[in-house]
């Protein structure tokens, strides 16, 4: 018990850290073995986290719901996180066409191969994307694991626990209950994480080596580098335009920008980012609990602005085609409003790029290309997809006056089971 105490005590960044280097290290030691010796562990941890996000998701958004101040506060805080959803997201597909005409990833690339794997995505129509929002069985979509219809679902549950009012006292309670629940189980999974991050990367590193990454290394240095920008410049500014610290924001999410970059989901990651901007940061739990898995399911600046529009600049300077300004609008257009459109489609980002494509009249071809090294891609993408679904809470929370300034500025890098539980019961108070 002293052995599991001491490693509790360490701050939870820092296992997480020594995780991804052990795993890195033993991938490059043990090449394609390590593949098949350490990626059991990443799945275990992958599929512990998936069995927790639905129905901490479920109870979260129906308690939420009845315990926000009616229906009229839910449509205004709604309101308010799709329009920060929807600037951020055109500010992040201004930074990926940026980076793309600075660094040019698609000039003198030569000896691509397509992957083997690959097929033309076919897009949903906006008819079939509305209509599946829609859960025809709510059973069904708890057990698919589908976050759009769960929450649908879920909140008009907890529209009816507003309206009965008392007659549902003790349904309320117990759906409290349960979320709470839910709270401390996701607690216990996330302290595996650091194994789960070793196994991850243990077996990434193993798989890939370094000869797929190195024609493509101009576009996946692109990529990371755009999204870093749009993390620290992007997302910090915004913070810092709230009168909030940077420093502290990016140290309170720092548990699930990690989660999300070894396990390359934003919906894995969700858990440890609701807890993130609760728990460390100072955001309502009820408002957190909508607006996190909202923004799981349709808050996608990585997969859904950035990387559409770097893919764009790269096939079209990849096939010596000259954007007009035009094109140039598309891509911002189908970019932004795409990446909504699209929430829960299996493979978001590669539907995304073959819209924006279409859109824009670039050849689909090259995204045969990027298909071979994606998994690099995503783990960027999926950080700066999850980052966003924590940042624009904390900006609508601030203005909205749901935030606890005391919790911000104490901001703490640690999920532990015993750590910061004050911080978590004053994160929960209504503040003004």
């Amino acid at each position: 018990m002293k052995l599991v105490s001491a490693w509790l005590r360490i701050p939870f960044w820092q296992r997480v850290l020594a995780g991804f280097v052990l795993g890195a290290l033993a991938g490059w030691l043990f090449g394609h073995r390590a593949e098949i010796w350490f990626e059991p562990l990443g799945t275990i941890y992958v599929t512990l986290i998936k069995m927790i996000a639905v129905p901490l998701v479920f109870f979260a958004v129906m308690n939420a719901i009845g315990s926000l101040h009616g229906q009229k506060s839910v449509a205004a805080l709604g309101g308010r996180t799709f329009v920060w959803f929807a600037i951020t997201a055109s500010l992040a597909v201004g930074v990926g066409l940026l980076i793309g005409w600075l660094l040019q990833p698609g000039h003198g690339v030569t000896g691509l191969t397509m992957a083997a794997d690959y097929t033309v995505r076919v897009v949903p129509s906006p008819k079939d994307v509305l209509l599946d929002v829609i859960p025809t069985n709510p059973f069904k979509a708890l057990s698919e694991g589908k976050i759009l219809q769960v929450i649908v679902f879920a909140g008009l549950v907890g529209f009816a626990l507003v309206k009965l009012g008392e007659r549902v006292s003790g349904l309320r309670k117990l759906v409290g209950e349960a979320s709470d629940t839910m709270v401390q189980v996701t607690r216990f999974v996330l302290e595996m994480t650091p194994l789960g991050t070793f196994g991850l990367i243990a077996s990434l590193v193993g798989a890939y080596g370094f000869e797929k990454l190195l024609p493509l290394g101009t576009f996946v240095f692109a990529l990371y580098l755009a999204c870093a920008i749009h993390i620290v410049f992007v997302y910090g500014s915004l913070i810092a335009l709230h009168g909030l610290n940077p420093l502290k924001f990016f140290r309170g999410a720092a548990p699930g920008m990690q989660v999300a970059f070894v396990a390359s989901s934003s919906f894995a990651a969700m858990p440890a980012a609701i807890r993130s901007v609760t728990h460390n940061l100072g955001v309502d739990k009820d408002y957190a609990a909508f607006a996190v898995p909202l923004g799981a399911s349709i808050k996608m600046d990585g997969c859904g602005a950035i990387y559409p529009a770097l893919t764009s600049m790269f096939v079209a300077q990849y096939f010596g085609l000259h954007l007009e300004p035009g094109q140039y609008a598309t891509i911002l257009i189908a970019s932004v409003l795409g990446s909504f459109g699209t929430a829960g489609v299996p493979g978001t980002a590669i539907v995304m790029v073959t819209l924006v494509l279409s859109a824009a009249g670039l050849p689909l071809e090259g995204i045969g290309y990027l298909v071979a090294i994606d998994r690099v891609l995503d783990m960027m993408r999926t950080m700066t997809n999850v980052t966003g679904q924590m940042a624009v809470p904390v900006i609508v929370a601030k203005e909205s006056g749901l935030l606890d300034r005391d919790v911000y500025e104490a901001a703490s890098s640690n999920l532990g089971i015993a750590a910061g539980e004050k911080a978590e019961v004053r994160g929960t108070r209504e503040v003004g």
